[in-house]
């Protein structure tokens, strides 16, 4: 299946979730409560957009608003991302982004191709993070930080996912379907490319592989200026978190 064929596959089956809904009924949007910036959210904005899910967003400015959530009781382990969707209030990244992957049918077809899912959406995740904790460090060491992971994106991740792709020898990660494993794979490219263009210089699969992926309609979309997706951090978002979380 190529990807314009699993595109559309999707949007019907997103379609088709729509309309199980009772007569009148509209599904409320998810509201998503974090910081004006990426952090762990970012991950979760990407993957409700590849789904092709409208959200609200809530963004924690004060000490004050981030202390309500805590009294509310809203907060499960004090900490934020905090995702309130089908009437659940949800915490911890990893445990909403698999929800939304399950629900959006995003997580392969049976357990074998969700493990191996999980296990390329924890790898990015990984290096994504190191990114993301490089805005709270001394310049010095945010710039031996940013160069280590473009280091380790080109000795060892990215090396990984080329030889995932050419074992596979298909347009997707894990089966020949369309899932987190890409949409999260995509994100992480993108971060690493902000710190090195010509990253992808030397895996043609992987260059190939982002071309593919951001095309798809939901994707192309969350791509374009204006989208709900976040800047790098800047000095603002930097001074906000350590404000807010008193570090």
């Amino acid at each position: 299946m190529d990807v314009k064929r699993s595109s559309r596959a999707f949007q019907t089956r997103a379609r088709q979730r729509e309309e199980d809904l009772e007569p009148g009924v509209m599904a409320a949007k998810p509201k998503l409560c974090y910081f004006r910036g990426r952090g762990r959210m970012e991950s979760i904005r990407w993957l409700l957009a590849a789904a092709g899910v409208e959200f609200e967003e809530e963004f924690i400015e004060t000490r004050e608003q981030y202390e309500k959530l805590q009294k509310d009781g809203r907060l499960l382990f004090g900490q934020v991302p905090l995702v309130e969707m089908d009437g659940m209030v949800l915490t911890q990244t990893k445990a909403i982004l698999s929800y939304l992957a399950a629900k959006y049918d995003l997580y392969g077809k049976d357990l074998k191709e969700r493990v191996r899912v999980d296990m390329y959406a924890d790898g990015t995740l990984d290096l994504m993070m190191m990114i993301a904790l490089a805005a709270f460090k001394t310049p010095g060491e945010k710039e031996e930080n940013l160069a280590l992971v473009v280091k380790k994106a080109k000795t060892s991740y990215f090396p990984a996912f080329e030889k995932i792709l050419k074992d596979h020898g298909e347009d997707f990660l894990v089966g020949n379907k369309f899932s987190w494993a890409d949409v999260q794979l995509l994100e992480a490219i993108l971060m690493v490319e902000e710190l090195d263009a010509s990253v992808l210089s030397d895996f043609p699969l992987l260059k190939a592989f982002k071309t593919r992926i951001s095309s798809i309609p939901t994707i192309k979309k969350f791509l374009q200026p204006g989208s709900q997706r976040k800047l790098p951090p800047d000095s603002h978002y930097v001074k906000t978190v350590r404000k807010v979380l008193q570090l």
